[in-house]
């Protein structure tokens, strides 16, 4: 497929003509191979809205989901689950820190039969682990994982740039409004692991069954948002758990925070193997459980359909040659799936999961002899700066470009001025205001707050 794949890209260059006319009267006609135009954004004030209406998905709120099951939702980053059993209870994840711990023991209140016999950690996410220590007491409840989780990766980013952060921490309240699938992570309570404890049984392979304080579970290996992700099935009640393997929003299969891509694959094969339990109730790790046979087959039958397009497509581009760029505009969800409440774009976003897709499946080079070696950023900058004016015309351009609500455009010409001249106050000046714009029109969370809180840094540091 290689040879073919070089020959396609040989045989179709794609192009597109783009002026620059700076202040300096210097017009560059750039041609731009594979480019992909900026995302369409809504208007700042509908993003806002839909964004802020999307935050009633936290809202706390203790919910019955069968005769024994409780979940707290909205009270931690992520939801924590309560199974009563004969003569003590099981605790799925544990909240992202002690402080919220002790807050759903409270919520819970008599609900939670004592003592806590075991705690089930989903996944190794520190907004799932955080909060054991509270949930553990004074007893020695099992706590249960999958064995890959002792070698699990901590979730951390390494693609942080100029103070940007998917989780907006650092924002000023009145820009903040939701980190997608959590009201807010570490805003009011700084995540810790002061609160996680170890794994003191842990599972290897596919599945295994177990009986605690009476109650029949089987423990489901599901690989999918973490490589230990365990799905906790209780038959008897019909209620899967199902951790971060379904959520209320597209998955984010190519985190911006800097993580590997997700197992795609290997998520879609979890997906189908908690669709063939036929589950009436699903608690997923956050936001609100789903009630209802039709509605559960519905959600995840859509959350696997909706992944497995979207790879399938990105799959399909790449045996023809695509480029990433080219992808991204040919890549979308079919127009049902578009619609669908749980493949909205709060968190994760298409774009991303196809670059993450291609990067993972086909490599880092796009088939363009041109980039084996490219050029550094700083020395593009400078040859494209020498033919069309100097610093002064460029950044003249990315002030017009603002003006003109071309936003993506301004922050890249800032980005040309800033690659020779990384402290240029008007440079960071434009960027910022770029991205603020940026921002302000992002329903996506996640992207939403990488832009703020770039666009904050700039400011404080000029």
């Amino acid at each position: 497929m290689k040879s073919s794949w070089i020959n396609y890209r040989l045989q179709r260059p794609v192009m597109r003509n783009v002026q620059l006319v700076f202040a300096a009267g210097v017009t560059l006609t750039a041609i731009m191979i594979g480019s992909t135009p900026a995302m369409a954004h809504e208007n700042p004030a509908s993003s806002r809205q839909a964004l802020q209406a999307h935050s009633d998905e936290f809202a706390k709120k203790v919910v019955q989901v069968s005769e024994r099951v409780y979940v707290a939702v909205g009270y931690s980053a992520s939801n924590v689950a309560l199974i009563q059993g004969k003569d003590g209870s099981i605790i799925i994840d544990t909240s992202a820190n002690p402080n919220d711990a002790r807050a759903i023991l409270a919520a819970f209140g008599d609900k939670l039969v004592k003592p806590i016999r075991a705690i089930i950690y989903t996944h190794n996410h520190p907004d799932h682990s955080g909060g054991a220590l509270v949930f553990a007491g004074n007893g020695k409840p099992e706590i249960i994982a999958h064995k890959t989780m002792l070698s699990a990766k901590p979730d951390v980013g390494r693609g942080r740039r100029e103070g940007g952060d998917a989780f907006g921490v650092s924002l000023k309240a009145d820009q903040f409004i939701n980190a997608g699938t959590q009201l807010e992570y570490g805003r009011t309570t700084p995540h810790t692991r002061e609160g996680f404890l170890p794994p003191t049984r842990t599972f290897d392979g596919d599945e295994l069954d177990l009986t605690i304080a009476g109650v029949k579970l089987k423990l489901i290996h599901a690989p999918g948002e973490a490589d230990e992700t365990v799905a906790v099935w209780l038959a008897d009640d019909k209620v899967l758990f199902s951790g971060d393997d379904l959520l209320k929003t597209f998955p984010n299969i190519s985190p911006l925070r800097g993580l590997p891509t997700r197992p795609v694959e290997k998520w879609i094969t979890s997906l189908e193997k908690m669709l063939a339990l036929n589950p009436e109730y699903i608690v997923p790790g956050h936001m609100s459980p789903i009630s209802g046979e039709t509605a559960a087959k519905d959600a995840l039958t859509a959350y696997r359909d909706g992944i497995k397009s979207i790879f399938d497509q990105t799959m399909d581009g790449i045996g023809k040659g695509k480029t990433p760029d080219e992808l991204v505009q040919d890549v979308k969800l079919p127009p049902n799936l578009a619609k669908h409440p749980y493949l909205q774009e709060w968190y994760g976003g298409v774009a991303w999961t196809v670059r993450g897709i291609y990067a993972q499946q086909a490599g880092w080079f796009d088939g363009n002899a041109t980039n084996i070696f490219p050029l550094t950023p700083a020395e593009r900058a400078e040859k494209l700066l020498a033919m069309t004016g100097g610093k002064e015309g460029m950044l003249k351009s990315a002030a017009r470009a603002i003006t003109d609500k071309d936003f993506q455009w301004a922050a890249e010409q800032a980005d040309y001025v800033l690659a020779v001249d990384a402290k240029n106050a008007d440079a960071r000046k434009i960027k910022a205001q770029a991205f603020t714009e940026l921002g302000e029109r992002q329903k996506n969370a996640t992207a939403r707050n990488y832009y703020l809180t770039t666009a904050q840094y700039l400011r404080s540091n000029p």
